[in-house]
């Protein structure tokens, strides 16, 4: 069996390697070559969250499971809240083949994951990247973003202002001016609006956002979540990862429990991968990923590290 530490992660899988390895995997899904077992999560208490997310890619030879979760005293600690390892097996014997530290990658393919939907779904002509919250995983968020479009700039909006200046030291690396703006200036400025928060209630509204944007909604991933008012899905051509997370746990159940819209309009990002579906169809039209996070984006990263640390040959291996 293959170790791949988290250590090792930082120096040895790129963004662009994330996100070639997450398009791919979604490909796969849209194809019934690949599916996502039941999601499994539990509260521990005191804010502590733990399951376990799963699949299987016949296409990629790769069946595994990601355990993690959410532990908010690790701060206090001087580690990560977020905590995960991904295990793969050999689908053919079920022996195990890798574990792998899970915590940059889960960064990486949540980033790769809106990076493929701008790169699918967003305008052309996108100058004005948006980022609504301004937390650990936006930077990751912002670097993947850049790569997809000729951004001029960058505007943003936080909860908290004062975390406002991180996301700005990252847009400085990327040569892009930004600037902290309310929710109605970055709507009426953005041709490209990322959300990534972990809120309980809709920060941005419907009538923020004007027609021809795209809008990638990544932070709700939880049953209670929620980042963008449920009339926006309405009045939005509707993409996701999976549509079973994205109706139950995504940004598209409030939208769903309102009666809105119906699991028939919501649409995987596979299919437009695939070319199965046009993506977006005019310069008017708003178009939305809600990405949940499903475990065979974290098995499709995992395994490019195994690959890649095997051909750097600084892969550990143990007998099991």
């Amino acid at each position: 069996m293959i170790i791949v530490p988290e250590r090792a992660i930082a120096g040895l899988i790129s963004a662009e390697q994330a996100f070639a390895a997450v398009e791919a995997v979604f490909a796969s899904m849209a194809k019934g070559d690949a599916y996502n077992f039941p999601v499994i999560r539990e509260a521990l208490g005191e804010g502590r969250q733990y399951g376990f997310k799963s699949g299987l890619d016949r296409a990629g030879s790769n069946l595994g499971v990601k355990a993690g979760g959410y532990f908010p005293g690790n701060a206090d600690r001087g580690i990560t809240n977020h905590q995960s390892t991904v295990y793969l097996f050999d689908p053919d014997t079920g022996r195990p083949t890798a574990m792998v530290g899970g915590n940059l990658l889960t960064a990486l393919r949540t980033a790769a994951a809106s990076a493929v939907s701008i790169d699918r779904l967003a305008r052309k002509d996108s100058k004005v990247l948006g980022m609504v919250g301004a937390g650990h995983q936006a930077g990751f968020q912002l670097r993947a973003a850049a790569k997809t479009r000729k951004f001029e700039r960058v505007v943003a909006w936080n909860y908290h202002p004062d975390m406002l200046p991180t996301l700005g030291k990252v847009a400085e690396e990327l040569g892009l001016p930004f600037k902290g703006v309310s929710l109605e200036e970055l709507g009426a400025e953005a041709d490209v609006i990322i959300t990534i928060t972990s809120s309980p209630a809709a920060s941005l509204m419907d009538a923020h956002v004007r027609p021809g944007t795209h809008l990638a909604c990544m932070g709700t991933d939880t049953i209670g979540k929620q980042e963008v008012e449920p009339s926006l899905l309405a009045r939005a051509t509707v993409f996701t990862d999976e549509v079973a997370q994205s109706i139950t746990l995504g940004e598209a159940q409030h939208a769903i429990g309102s009666g809105l819209i119906k699991a028939a309009d919501i649409t995987t990002i596979g299919e437009v991968i695939n070319g199965t579906h046009p993506g977006r169809t005019s310069d008017d039209e708003i178009t939305l990923f809600d990405g949940t996070g499903v475990g065979l984006q974290d098995l499709a990263v995992a395994k490019a590290a195994v690959d890649l640390a095997v051909a750097k040959g600084i892969a550990i291996e143990v007998e099991v």
